[in-house]
């Protein structure tokens, strides 16, 4: 969403260093001014579309590198580039269209959070429009579009958003193959300024359909947009956004009309055809669209043979003009250096976990472009303005405020906000990766934020608005006619929270977070003891993540996280000293882990109940997705990893059961874990909706367990790779930008997210998905264990089934690093280790898991002779342990 930083993650000015912080020390309107046509392409450039040429992007994700492509159906794929303070969501053509159904049709465009900005920026040259792409290109911190021939002009564009800055920049790269010459370059922009916040659904109020008018003008250098004024029962803000160069125009003009060789047509979400169409690209805006537009050109001299690149700003504030035309200086100021820049500083976050993955590349390129997904997804803002909405009902004067956040969005392009469980699971891939800075914001932010919303009860709020709005997430709860519950948060982002704070102590060894955050993870879990166990069963009651109805009043992944909560909860008290809540909190975790199977394992399908209907704790088997909990939860006991709650005959039997179509998906769909088994949920007709963190907690599981090879784990880690590079469903080429996770995966009941309309995608890149990647390789093949709150740190990989070896070097821990080597070869089991002591672990184990049942022959440690080993069998198998130091040792374990 420490200990030797640059800059404690507090002290970030404005996300400006988020990322780089995250290394240890080592009228009537005129019309057009060109006459250029509106509402499509020129003739000169009218034949030019992209998704002719066959794909490669498969073939460059197996090769590696920091940049990916794809050249087919461009139209209809999404792409982001992203900065901390500012984001540009558009298609892979070039081209802006209508996308998003929180405010339908507005997710897209230039955002700068709260703010949206404008829909989009279009360029031509000569009287001509440039066409669509013919190429899209992924990199590292920026996306580059090969746009076809213009005017007798060769012309590229570079999309980029600096870090720390409120405005997003596009370079428009014109070469000119003959002679010299001057051009007339064109610039068209069409704006939206409107919050992130209200939402567009009915009975919202205030509602997006209030969004007020744009008001449009020309300075002389810039185009420039304002809305003024207060929304119905909202406060005055005061939105401006600038489009310029630092260059002079020629000459400017403001007018609806604006849309490039986009017609602005208007779509309403009440067309026809839905969820097949219609495509993103039959829609210019959308039906609570009010901006306006404007064009700026530009006399461009082109030497002979030469080439320049126009830098083109979008920048604004939510704060007025005059803040806004300083974000557009700051984006102006150089952008050749702040590209570079940008590219240096996202090289440097792929330098952390430098994995070799030589039996499977696939996984190893999902990792790599995993931690630049997490970090385009890394955002700030400031003055967050608490309110709860109660869904929209209402729209109260705020509780209080939050001066700044940081946090890692949950999606694009609906979900760029906060989310409390989003993170409790992203947090894992992002400590795997070393990005620690973001994700210990983020639960800084979770904790001032529930704070202020549930007047410090300890319950974490669901899902926060980047404005401070929240939707769902309040400590209150409603008594129904049928005598049921209906509550206004969720149980299991309380009862997660406290693992995700003992996660970041884990691995940054950075006590005083944990102080920081102690009090408030002992109240959420006081909390679900006191007022959400009625029954006094010790299984909470209240709402879960599966958030679908009809299930019983006792969740089973509220159950899971609770103990293991527990646990973490004892684990962080032991070390403060605090024996009345580590007994308390590990005498409790005892006593309800001790009388957890035998409650919820349900025989008759080998499965683990969903949910315990009451009175009387009978069990509901609805076949989602949370059934796989009791083998993905890790638990911390007694000062050592327990991988998974339930007992390895269960935990296998219910991980084997899902191996199948009945719960996973089977090509040309995603093999990945249904939401919903067939015939499961309420209404018996089950859910095969594939989604990325249905997967990840399979595939988690499935490595809890030892069952890392082909049709277990890497069923469904594959399952994770494919959509960013190469998947069966759209013929072998990324789901929509290339080296991005989506949301959700090809499946029987969605397909792909290319085939459906511009209201009904999912996210085409959501971050907790990388939980089923990059937990898996480090924590479990590689077998990284720290606990470095403690001093210690254990390394026992377990190499897959299949394949000869596995390395990882960088791995940040702590202040410093680790690298880790492991290999199989016959009965001959390898480790290698070199932890630096900046690390911070005064204790180290070394060691290696060994398939169940293994006898051990001899071990070595460097090359003597150990006959002290310690030898422990759990879910993941033998796992054999030697104690040592910081510093390079090679561990040899030879089986009998």
């Amino acid at each position: 969403m420490s200990r030797s930083l640059v800059a404690a993650a507090s002290a970030l000015a404005l996300g400006t260093t988020v990322l780089a912080a995250q290394l240890p020390a080592s009228a009537a309107p005129p019309g057009p001014a060109l006459g250029l046509p509106r509402g499509g392409a020129p003739a000169a450039v009218g034949g030019a579309t992209a998704g002719a040429a066959s794909d490669a992007s498969a073939a460059s994700a197996a090769a590696g590198g920091d940049e990916l492509s794809v050249t087919t159906r461009l139209a209809d794929r999404r792409e982001v580039s992203a900065g901390t303070r500012a984001y540009s969501i558009g298609f892979e053509d070039g081209r802006f269209y209508a996308n998003g159904w929180h405010i339908t049709g507005e997710m897209g465009g230039v955002w700068t959070p709260p703010m949206k900005m404008v829909d989009g920026v279009w360029f031509g040259l000569d009287g001509q429009w440039v066409g669509p792409a013919t190429k899209f290109t992924s990199g590292w911190g920026y996306t580059r579009y090969d746009l076809p021939d213009t005017a007798g002009l060769e012309v590229a564009r570079t999309d980029f958003v600096p870090d720390g800055v409120r405005g997003a920049l596009f370079g428009l790269t014109v070469t000119n193959p003959g002679a010299a010459r001057t051009a007339t370059l064109s610039v068209d922009a069409h704006s939206e300024l409107m919050g992130q916040y209200p939402w567009g659904f009915s009975g919202v109020t205030p509602n997006a359909s209030d969004n007020l008018p744009d008001k449009g003008s020309y300075d002389g250098r810039n185009l420039v947009f304002t809305d003024d004024g207060a929304l119905p029962g909202a406060p005055t803000h005061h939105y401006a956004a600038l489009v310029g160069t630092s260059a002079t125009p020629t000459s400017g003009a403001i007018g609806d009309q604006y849309y490039g060789p986009q017609p602005g047509h208007r779509c309403t979400g009440t067309e026809p055809g839905a969820p097949a169409d219609p495509k993103p690209s039959a829609c210019d805006d959308g039906p609570f669209g009010k901006g306006t537009g404007g064009e700026l050109t530009y006399s461009l001299d082109l030497p002979a043979g030469g080439s320049r690149t126009v830098w083109l700003a979008v920048a604004g504030s939510d704060q007025g003009l005059t803040s806004a035309r300083a974000e557009l200086a700051k984006a102006l100021a150089d952008p050749d250096a702040a590209l570079a820049a940008k590219k240096a500083e996202r090289r440097a976050l792929s330098q952390m976990t430098q994995l070799s993955l030589p039996g499977d590349p696939l996984v190893q390129q999902a990792v790599e472009w995993g931690k630049q997904n997490m970090a385009d997804l890394t955002q700030t803002a400031t003055d967050l303005q608490v309110r709860w909405t109660n869904q929209g009902k209402q729209f109260p004067p705020p509780s209080g405020t939050v001066d700044q956040a940081t946090w890692i969005g949950a999606g694009y392009p609906d979900y760029p906000w906060i989310f409390g469980t989003d993170a409790e699971y992203t947090a894992f891939a992002a400590v795997s990766v070393g990005q620690f800075e973001a994700i210990e914001s983020h639960l800084r932010t979770l904790q001032q934020v529930s704070d202020i919303l549930n007047n410090r009860s300890g319950v974490v709020t669901h899902e926060v608005v980047s404005d401070g709005s929240i939707w769902f997430g309040h400590d209150s709860r409603t008594q129904n006619a049928d005598g049921t519950t209906s509550y206004d948060f969720n149980t299991d982002e309380t009862v997660k929270f406290p693992s995700t704070v003992a996660l970041l102590w884990r691995w940054t060894g950075d006590n005083a977070f944990r102080d920081e955050m102690y009090d408030f993870t002992v109240r959420n879990l006081r909390y679900v003891t006191s007022q959400l166990d009625a029954d006094h069963d010790g299984w909470p009651e209240g709402l879960g993540n599966v958030e679908r109805g009809g299930m019983g009043q006792e969740k089973l992944d509220n159950t899971v996280y609770y103990i293991r909560g527990l646990y973490d909860l004892a684990d962080m008290a032991k070390a403060k000293h605090d024996g009345r809540t580590f007994s308390w909190a590990n005498n409790l975790a005892r006593k309800i882990r001790d009388r957890f199977d035998g409650t919820w394992w349900y025989a008759a399908a080998s499965q683990y109940a969903d949910s315990l209907v009451d009175p009387g704790n009978v069990q509901s088997f609805q076949k989602h997705w949370i059934g796989q909990t009791p083998m993905e939860a890790e638990l911390q006991v007694d000062g050592r990893t327990q991988a998974g709650l339930a007992p390895y005959d269960h935990g296998t039997a219910a991980l084997a059961g899902r191996e199948n179509d009945c719960y996973s998906g089977t090509p040309p769909f995603s093999t990945g874990l249904f939401h919903t088994g067939c015939g499961g949920g309420a209404n018996g007709q089950g859910e095969k909706v594939i989604f990325g963190l249905t997967t990840s907690i399979q595939s988690i599981g499935e490595g809890n367990y030892g069952r890392l090879g082909a049709g277990q784990q890497q069923r469904y880690t594959h399952a994770l790779a494919d959509p960013m590079f190469a998947e069966p469903a759209t013929g072998g080429t990324p789901d929509e930008q290339p080296g991005a996770m989506p949301e959700i995966f090809p499946s029987p009941d969605q397909g792909a997210n290319i085939d459906r309309c511009w209201t009904c995608r999912s996210m085409f890149m959501q971050a907790w998905g990388n939980y089923g990647t990059a937990w898996a390789v480090v924590h479990q093949w590689l077998g990284v264990q720290p606990d470095l709150g403690t001093g210690r740190l254990v390394v026992v990989p377990q190499v897959p089934q299949g394949q000869p070896s596995v390395s990882g070097d960088r791995i940040r821990l702590g202040g410093g690093y680790a690298d880790v080597a492991a290999s199989v070869s016959g009965s001959r089991y390898t480790t290698t280790i070199d932890v630096e002591q900046a690390v911070g672990a005064d204790q180290v184990w070394i060691g290696h898991t060994l398939p169940r049942g293994s006898r051990v022959g001899t071990v070595l440690l460097d090359g003597q002779v150990v006959t002290d080993a310690t030898t422990r069998t759990t879910n993941r198998g033998l796992e054999v342990t030697v104690p040592t130091a910081a510093g390079s040792h090679t561990l040899v374990v030879t089986t009998s």
